[in-house]
């Protein structure tokens, strides 16, 4: 019997009446362990004690000492609300006694008198959701620390090969990070005027170390000339900064990636200064990027305090005393009060980063993206939200595509937070097919096909591509489904969902016909396009000046008609078929080209 209990999951009840936690013990008990709580004091206590166990609290309102409300309060406090889900059960039903649970962090609220299919189905399904979010934090967070490690490896590398062709020591980088981000830290404390958030924090604290890239393009005798720079010398090293700018605006992908657009303004505009005597636009005030001018700042700072090859380093009281009375440039006020908060830790921050000891942390920004404050997630919280911002908000949002997830067995649909935005819906939905909302959105065609894969005895189908409508911004639109079949660790002889993206046809028709106009062929049909077809006309043409020529130009009649009325898939077949006809019914040398949606040329002798 011990066995057994260590391995059923934990609940607390916590209410004041015996009869009642007896009832929910009897509904419950032959599958989790119970724990009971008199009062919300004794109830904080226990969760004191079990908070890393609990899978479930059911919590009455109105108990003696401590009610519940209270002990909602207390669970925010400690953060375990984050972590252990709480279901109210209680007869207080007023609107705004549940409205005020849910604001609290209530997970759901059933109302006494209860039916007990309802309270186990719902207890059941709570603890499936928060059980599966747990599940995937285990899947993925290895990856996600791999990917962003490696993407600070990347950026690294880079900067470092500027700072050795520099002559600057390997530290630079490293202080440059971490002055912004200490910076930036205290300037969102201090105010809210650059409406700086975690994420925006974390993006500038990456992106600075790419500040000097255009240096890579400076003549390293000007880069490492131990004396003073010549005013010739000096007008190109001022050009490193529209360089560095260049080279990332320049780049053949990722133009609109926000690292990219963040490392490009402070490569050009960290050598700005608050009174427009910097360089190369001569930008005044907070003209300047604020991601510029804390980086400007920093280098200033490094520069100061580091040794390099035309001078000895100054010590750290010494740089910060030039930097308030100006001795390097004017700086924003309110940056500068920052500094003097700060100045004191900088050693040390800059000693944790360097003892490698220090792990990455995404707490601020998770709990920012998920709770919308500035206090600590848990750390279940943070890895789960690490994955879903940043595997699907990036992917899905670099592509514009609406990535999904659906489990049949809890039935739990999860889209990723792009396209929950995009179609209007919660990112985690239970029993979706039960929530009127979701099914206006996505209609009963979204779900045919998945369930036919589903519940598929023949399990000769394991991907899913197929064509509906889903109500977009409140108007229908087509979408092409495309998904692959899920297993549960089990039992690999069935199917327990699938994962799969959805896409707008229209977008894609869209990026198809803009690789149409640098290709010969027709993506579609095979046949020449228009462009082609146009070229190989007039070169036959002139060829064979004197030739005899007919040229055909033709549509489908009521194609666009029956294109809406069975979708774009059927379309796409009918234009193929005209097209397989054509090629049998022309000869080898005879031009046939598709030229528009539904029309055609041919051009012969």
């Amino acid at each position: 019997m011990h066995q057994e209990n260590l391995q059923k999951q934990k609940i607390l009840i916590v209410d004041d009446s015996e009869f009642n936690r007896s009832i929910l013990t009897d509904i419950l008990g032959e599958e989790y362990e119970i724990f009971e709580a008199v009062d919300g004091v004794e109830a904080i206590a226990m969760i004191q004690r079990h908070a890393m166990e609990l899978s479930a609290v059911l919590l009455d309102i109105v108990m003696p000492r401590m009610d519940g409300f209270e002990v909602l309060t207390v669970m925010n406090q400690k953060h375990w609300i984050e972590d252990i889900p709480v279901i109210i059960i209680s007869a207080e039903s007023g609107s705004g006694q549940i409205e005020k649970a849910y604001n609290l962090g209530a997970t759901d609220f059933i109302m006494r008198p209860f039916d007990a299919m309802l309270v186990h189905r719902r207890v059941v399904n709570t603890i499936l959701l928060y059980t599966k979010q747990k599940n995937l934090i285990s899947l993925v967070i290895d990856q996600i620390d791999e990917n962003e490690h490696l993407s600070n490896v990347m950026v690294d590398i880079l900067s470092h090969i500027v700072e050795f062709r520099n002559g600057e020591s390997g530290l630079h980088i490293i202080h440059i990070r971490t002055f912004t981000e200490v910076m930036l830290r205290q300037l969102q404390r201090m105010t809210d005027r650059y409406s700086l958030t975690q994420a925006d924090i974390a993006m500038i604290s990456l992106a600075s170390a790419l500040h000097d890239i255009g240096k890579i393009a400076i003549d390293e005798k000007i880069l490492n000339k131990p004396g003073r720079l010549t005013k010739e010398e000096f007008e190109a090293m001022k050009k490193h900064s529209l360089i560095g700018a260049q080279m990332l605006e320049n780049l053949p992908t990722y133009q609109d990636a926000l690292l990219v657009k963040i490392a490009s303004e402070i490569c050009r505009w960290h050598h700005e200064r608050y009174d427009g005597r910097g360089y190369p636009d001569g930008l005044v005030g907070d003209d300047i990027p604020i991601s510029a001018q804390v980086v400007a700042l920093a280098d200033v700072y490094d520069a100061l305090t580091s040794e390099r090859c035309y001078k000895k380093a100054f010590p750290h009281e010494t740089a910060i005393q030039m930097i308030m009375n100006g001795e390097c440039g004017t700086f924003n006020p309110l940056l500068l009060d920052c500094l003097r908060q700060v100045e004191g830790m900088l050693d040390t921050e800059f000693s944790r980063v360097q003892s490698k000891e220090k792990e990455i942390s995404h707490s601020r920004l998770i709990n920012e993206l998920l709770y919308g404050d500035k206090s600590f997630a848990s750390k279940s919280s943070q890895r789960l939200l690490d994955k879903e911002s940043m595997k699907y908000d990036f992917i899905s949002t670099m592509t514009e595509e609406i990535y999904f997830e659906y489990t049949a067995e809890p039935s739990i649909l999860t889209l990723s937070s792009w396209g929950a935005k995009k179609l209007g819906l919660d990112e985690v939905i239970v029993n979706p097919m039960h929530n009127e909302k979701v099914m206006q959105v996505l209609g009963e065609d979204f779900w045919k096909d998945i369930h036919t894969v589903i519940h598929d005895d023949k399990k000769d189908c394991r991907r899913i591509n197929y064509e509906c409508r889903l109500c977009v911004g409140g108007q229908p639109r087509w979408y092409r489904i495309a998904a692959m079949c899920l297993f549960p660790e089990d039992n690999m002889t069935r199917y327990s969902g699938v994962v799969g993206m959805a896409f707008d046809i229209n977008d894609a028709h869209m990026r198809i016909e803009m690789l149409e106009k640098k290709a010969a062929l027709d993506v579609l049909t095979g046949l020449l396009n228009h462009t082609s077809a146009k070229e190989q006309i007039l070169k036959q043409m002139e060829e064979e000046p004197d030739g005899e020529y007919v040229l055909a130009v033709f549509d489908l009649d009521y194609f666009k008609s029956a294109n809406d009325t069975y979708g774009h898939l059927f379309g796409d077949s009918v234009l193929k078929q005209v097209a397989a006809n054509l090629r049998q019914c022309t000869r080898k040398n005879d031009i046939v080209a598709r030229i528009g949606g539904d029309e055609f040329l041919i051009f012969l002798r």
